[in-house]
């Protein structure tokens, strides 16, 4: 299978998926959403795969969604999503339902993640097993600030715990690699120079076990996630994802997204904080 937005690789048992996109960051357009899953898909139907690796080219794992590069713009104008059903069924198809899927694939996932790791970015790191982290990792979450609730995979509060999972959607702020560590979002913090030799050795470690082995101890341990409510907390707070969207389409002045005219994101954010520190 050919991919645009993204590298696949395989051997010694183990699939590498590479986010193919440096020149943004690696922002996910439609196209390498769609790419994404149908590469975990391949890796999991191919029996000779024990273990599935999720990295990226370039100086950072991702910046999140693509809201304004000229092909993320060119794929809106083709498939438009204007109406609030459009929308919901869209994210959820995209988003929600997507990366469940990986999150519940038999095989093992592990994100190896570098430099920025932003709201998608943040969903595509904490939809696989494992996470190893480079010093240089930093996480972040800034929906509250656009005027939203949260992304659409909503796996924060499990990652980070209630209170923390508060301040890192309140302020917007930066998580970096040893507080993601200390939290226990993250099982490695590792020298950037190293991140694929790590990530690779551990994923080479885990493909010596018996596939069915993984399989089962994947599932017991989602299934035990699952009774404490992960599946349905994710449901329900993506419906609040949806009814910020609302908000947003209501009254503008809600949304940075809806009210920021021809400005960058970065832009209209910096601009806001610069307002928010002449304030005190």
């Amino acid at each position: 299978m050919d991919f645009v937005t993204v590298i696949y690789e395989k051997g010694n048992g183990i699939a590498k998926i590479t986010l193919n996109r440096p020149e943004v960051r690696n922002a996910e357009n439609r196209q390498m959403s769609r790419e994404i899953l149908e590469a975990f898909k391949l890796a999991e139907e191919d029996n000779e795969v024990r273990v599935i690796v999720l990295a990226a080219a370039g100086t950072s794992f991702s910046s999140g969604h693509d809201l304004g590069s000229p092909a993320a713009i060119a794929e809106g104008q083709k498939e438009p999503v204007n109406t609030t059903m459009g929308r919901y069924e869209h994210e959820e198809e995209r988003w929600l339902k997507s990366w469940l899927y990986v999150r519940d694939l038999d095989k093992p996932t592990i994100a190896a993640v570098q430099g920025y790791c932003i709201m998608g970015g943040f969903m595509l790191a904490t939809m696989c097993d494992i996470i190893i982290a480079s010093e240089d990792a930093k996480f972040a979450d800034m929906a509250v600030r656009m005027g939203g609730a949260a992304v659409e995979y909503f796996s924060h509060p499990w990652e980070l715990g209630f209170r923390k999972c508060k301040e890192f959607l309140f302020t917007g702020d930066y998580i970096d690699a040893q507080e993601a560590w200390r939290l226990g979002m993250v099982n490695r913090v590792v020298p950037c120079e190293r991140l694929e030799e790590e990530t690779m050795n551990l994923a080479n470690k885990i493909a010596l076990q018996k596939p069915h082995a993984l399989k089962l101890a994947k599932q017991a341990i989602n299934y035990t996630q699952d009774l404490m409510g992960f599946r349905e907390s994710l449901h329900y707070l993506f419906n609040i994802h949806q009814l910020s969207h609302a908000y947003g389409a209501l009254d503008p002045s809600l949304s940075v997204l809806a009210s920021r005219g021809n400005k960058g994101l970065k832009e209209m954010l910096t601009e806001r904080d610069k307002k928010f520190e002449q304030t005190k």
